[in-house]
């Protein structure tokens, strides 16, 4: 997808709208998983903004304390400030440990190769808040803070199915205008795809769109003031998780995952 541009998204007359402030932030989404630094001109090419506001943005983004400069390139890295957010809204949750023994539940099988995990919606993207795979399964990116678009994976259709329909189709609008090419024309056909399964399931699929060798199923977890996007899934190597075996096996396993962790949501929202 192309990059995200946060002022595109917003009312820039909105008096109450920072828009430095959404620029700062822009800067330290550009950060992918698998970057060990960028430099300004790659920041720029990502953000969507002039080269000399994001000059401007890592500097006081430095002094912040949320990005340090490698001496040795002249680049960017997120520094310990960075961290420091991204493990408190994890901890701010309160979700990952009460979630853990659902996801274990989940992947109880006698297939050794399968992981589940919770995840929140970020914009176009699903966050993992919490990931459990198990002992001998083979390696998956697959971990905490991991990040996977919305619209490809069935956590991310399940997330979508926590929205009214007019919010859906909002999202899709908005994913459109960023997918890359080879996408853009099979997001609405996967929205479709999502809300039949709920339909008719009770949870989303996705085999193999996102990634060939991936197949998942996952069911939204639900707030009552629809205020959190919020999903649980399973799945892994397409190989070792037919679609069929998946469904049958942890499908009612994972209905039953995401009502508790619901219930126990709005047990909290309502003490």
């Amino acid at each position: 997808m192309s990059p995200p541009n946060l002022l595109h998204e917003h009312d820039l007359s909105d008096p109450k709208f920072v828009s430095a402030l959404a620029r700062g932030l822009g800067v330290l989404r550009a950060f992918r998983r698998s970057d060990t630094t960028l430099g300004n001109q790659a920041l720029a090419s990502r953000t969507g903004l002039p080269k000399a506001t994001v000059s401007r943005l890592t500097y006081t983004l430095c002094k912040l304390g949320y990005l340090a400069q490698v001496e040795t390139s002249g680049e960017y890295r997120l520094a310990a400030g960075a961290m420091t957010l991204g493990l408190s809204a994890v901890a701010a949750t309160d979700l990952h440990d009460r979630a853990m023994m659902e996801l274990e539940i989940l992947c109880r099988s006698d297939n050794a190769n399968v992981a589940a995990g919770l995840g929140e919606r970020h914009d176009l993207s699903m966050i993992y808040l919490a990931t459990y795979r198990k002992p001998r399964a083979l390696a998956l990116n697959f971990t905490l803070g991991g990040e996977v678009p919305l619209f490809a994976t069935s956590i991310g259709r399940a997330a979508i199915m926590t929205q009214p329909e007019d919010r859906q189709d909002a999202l899709l609008a908005r994913a459109r205008d960023r997918a890359r090419p080879e996408w853009r024309d099979r997001l609405a056909g996967w929205l479709d795809k999502a809300r039949e399964d709920y339909a008719r399931y009770g949870f989303c699929t996705s085999f193999g769109d996102w990634r060939e060798e991936i197949h998942g199923i996952a069911a939204p977890v639900t707030l009552p003031d629809k205020t959190r996007s919020l999903a649980i899934n399973v799945g892994g190597l397409s190989f070792f998780n037919p679609a069929e075996e998946l469904m049958r096996d942890h499908g009612d396993r994972l209905l039953q995952a995401a009502a508790n962790l619901s219930l126990k949501l709005r047990d909290d929202d309502d003490s």
